[in-house]
């Protein structure tokens, strides 16, 4: 009988041939099987009753287990399957399209596109909920098969799933796995893993219903996207739904415009932002920190254009790997050009304008480049999914032994930028090309390997403790990416330090060493909000659109109590504005307490209450957001309060 040789951490064991993950686990961890859902076996994920290869190798197995990153993606993917499962059993002849589980959108935890033989409303989500608690109740077992594209086709085919077969003739090519609820009509084209049975998903919600194209292409199917979310406890669901009622309270696209912050208006275009006087003072501020630190750190400021030859693409490799996510290529004068889906090619041909050599080094350029992403339309969402959208992008071209205090000065950056907006909690994620599919990365092993080294270093040199997350580097390097966690826990994508090896050789970038001979810099992507657009939208539901006084479009506005303090409102908002600050002076007729209202309705830092005693003494009576009424003083007085606190960016 042959055997398989298997560790789990420091732990070594033969299992006999044939054997199942969980044959191994029994063996090498027990502890570990009972809080398992899914499995990497040597860094692929699996499902559990996956079969183990017998071969001269260690294979080398991580439990995933139901409280982690990738076991609550599992979670969420199984769920879906279930949710599908569930409108087939409530609407038989249901045509499926896809179901993902979403893991960086706070709002949901997947969705499943369908189009019933019926249009779905509001109404039928308890009803499809029940039945999929029904079926969770069941222990119905997730069966993975795998089968060649001809079976897969015919079996599709066979269930007049017209969409499935689009998608398997594009991404198919010989073999793909095949899912089955088992006791269920579902079946799905999918890679997994999945839970072992449906007994395993017990926090689970259906939350909202909307309608989506085929790939997102008005000519296309029209669907129906039922969203839900999924969680590994309970406990877990109940705390979040309370967190998304009071998301809603903050949502950026309500409190954009009852503040006049932005629009989006269908006769401009879906996912692109028209920045109001208000919102574009925020922004003014935004950009005004990131200006400061950039200069205090040795950063030159650029200024690229927004298309270029399509060429161009083709040189860095975006056309290639890229492709779905920019815009068609336009013709001028029998050449094509494309819009912009990076900043990246521009700051290199900066860099190669002229001979650079050791000295030189580091290069450290800066932009706030506007970029432009054919996003499908069911993908965008307010601020935080848009078209066009300006990245706070920053290239450093340096030498190898410059890359690790690049890193860690990048790291820096990052934790004194967030901690500036009242972010202090700031999570990394190490993004690695991983083990399992190389496809798409380019360069060689040898290279991605240094690369993550030299990233994890800077990481540790810190202290900074870091999730590893394979499979989700950039095609050319791998990455740092940074999230952060809101007011009211919610944890967001934002910034990105990405090592990059690969464009400088594409565009063979090159200095002069103190060899006199010529090397490679290292290419170092750096942001920090990742789209100014999108900072802007987590920024508004952070602090609920009550800014702080620094950032604040209105920082002081004047309410006189009566016509004839009028003229003194003005000369006190006069004063304040030739002191720098943003002042409104609402001399309109209404009463004071409407004046009143109508300020916290804004949410302006501070009102100065003016009436006769006021104008008598010379003083003005101040009254906070927050706190409200905090007394009389002498406009000197307020001035010198608000000016420490617009200095020190206060919150």
């Amino acid at each position: 009988m042959s055997e398989i040789n298997v560790k789990f951490g420091d732990i070594q064991r033969s299992v006999p041939a044939p054997a199942t993950v969980i044959d191994a686990l029994k063996a090498l961890d027990r502890d570990a099987l009972k809080g398992s859902i899914a499995a990497k076996v040597n860094g692929q994920e699996v499902d559990l009753n996956a079969e183990l290869t017998a071969t001269d190798e260690v294979l080398s197995i991580e439990a995933i287990t139901a409280d982690s990153r990738d076991g609550l993606e599992v979670l969420r993917h199984s769920t879906a399957h279930l949710l599908a499962a569930a409108v087939l059993e409530l609407f038989p002849g249901t045509k499926l399209g896809v179901g993902p589980a979403l893991m960086e959108d706070p709002r949901y935890g997947f969705y499943y596109d369908v189009i019933a033989p019926r249009q779905l409303t509001e109404a039928d989500l308890p009803v499809i909920e029940k039945k999929m608690r029904e079926m969770a109740k069941r222990d119905l077992r997730y069966r993975r098969d795998v089968v060649d594209k001809s079976a897969i086709l015919e079996m599709f085919e066979g269930r007049d799933e017209p969409l499935k077969c689009e998608l398997i003739d594009e991404k198919v090519d010989g073999t793909a796995s095949v899912y089955y609820i088992d006791g269920s009509p579902f079946v799905d084209f999918c890679l997994g893993p999945h839970v072992q049975h449906t007994g395993k998903l017990k926090a689970f919600k259906l939350l909202a219903l909307s309608g989506a194209y085929w790939k997102g292409d008005a000519e296309r199917d029209q669907m129906q996207r039922i969203y839900g979310t999924a969680f590994a406890s309970q406990e877990q669901l109940d705390a979040w739904l309370k967190q998304r009622e009071e998301a809603e309270k903050r949502d950026h696209r309500k409190l954009g415009r009852e503040l006049d912050l932005f629009s989006i208006q269908e006769e401009y275009g879906q996912g692109l932002i028209l920045w109001h006087p208000k919102g574009g003072i925020v922004r003014m501020e935004m950009e005004r920190l990131l200006r400061e630190e950039l200069e205090r750190r040795g950063y030159s400021f650029v200024f690229t254009p927004h298309i270029a030859k399509r060429e161009l693409w083709v040189t860095s490799g975006h056309e290639g790997n890229y492709a779905d996510s920019m815009y068609a290529p336009t013709s001028i004068e029998d050449e094509e050009y494309r819009l912009k889906p990076m900043n990246c090619p521009f700051h290199i041909g900066i860099y190669k304008a002229s001979p650079k050599s050791y000295r030189d080094l580091p290069q450290r350029y800066s932009e706030m480049g506007t970029v432009y992403r054919a996003e499908l339309s069911g993908t965008l969402h307010g601020l935080m999914r848009v078209r066009g959208f300006s990245v706070d992008d920053a290239h450093l071209f340096v030498r190898p032994d410059q890359v690790h205090a690049e890193v860690a000065d990048c790291l820096d950056f990052a934790i004194k930028v967030f901690e500036t907006y009242g972010f202090d909690k700031v999570k990394f994620e190490l993004s690695v090309r991983g083990a399992a599919e190389n496809k798409g990365y380019l360069g060689a092993d040898e290279d991605w390997a240094a690369a993550e080294d030299q990233l994890a270093s800077a990481l540790k040199e810190r202290g900074i403790s870091y999730e590893r997350i394979e499979g989700e580097a950039a095609f050319y390097g791998p990455k740092i990416d940074i999230k952060i966690e809101d007011a009211i826990g919610r944890v967001w994508q934002l910034g990105t330090i990405q090592l990059d090896f690969n464009l400088p050789e594409r565009f063979e970038l090159e200095y002069t060493g103190d060899d006199n001979l010529k090397h490679r810099p290292f290419m170092i992507h750096r942001a920090l909000f990742g789209s100014i657009e999108r900072f802007f939208g987590v920024l508004i539901e952070h602090y609920a659109g009550a800014f702080p006084l620094w950032l604040a479009p209105v920082q002081v506005t004047v309410l006189p109590i009566t016509d004839r303090i009028n003229d003194y409102a003005d000369q006190v908002a006069a004063e304040l504005r030739n002191a720098g600050f943003r002042v409104e002076s609402n001399t309109r007729s209404d009463k004071i307490g409407a004046k009143i209202r109508d300020a916290q309705m804004q949410k302006i830092p501070y009102m100065l209450i003016l009436g006769d005693q006021e104008l008598e003494n010379g003083q003005v009576a101040v009254r906070e957001r927050k706190q409200g009424d905090i007394g009389a003083m002498s406009l000197a007085e307020f001035k010198e309060m608000i000016s420490k606190q617009k200095a020190e960016r206060s919150l």
